[in-house]
């Protein structure tokens, strides 16, 4: 999961870069399913789009809460 105040087109980059070395990092979760979500306070609503067509939960803060904003047909990618 990556936290950002802003979400931005590279965060979602960034978030996938690291999804991809998971298992290198951490061998022992390498026959587990691995799901990625970004979360945040703001975007452009093209930024959430975008991170939702790659396979990530994307989760918006507010105020002392927090919710899924994903469509309602979303499947998420399991990264390997």
């Amino acid at each position: 999961m990556e936290v950002k105040t802003t979400l931005r087109p590279r965060d979602v980059k960034r978030l996938e870069e690291k999804l991809a070395r998971f298992r290198e990092w951490l061998p022992a979760y390498s026959g587990h399913r691995l799901y990625g979500a970004v979360a945040y306070l703001e975007a452009d609503e093209s930024v959430v789009r975008h991170a939702e067509r790659r396979g990530l939960f994307v989760i918006r803060a507010t105020g002392s809460s927090a919710s899924i904003v994903n469509e309602p047909d979303f499947r998420p990618r399991a990264f390997s």
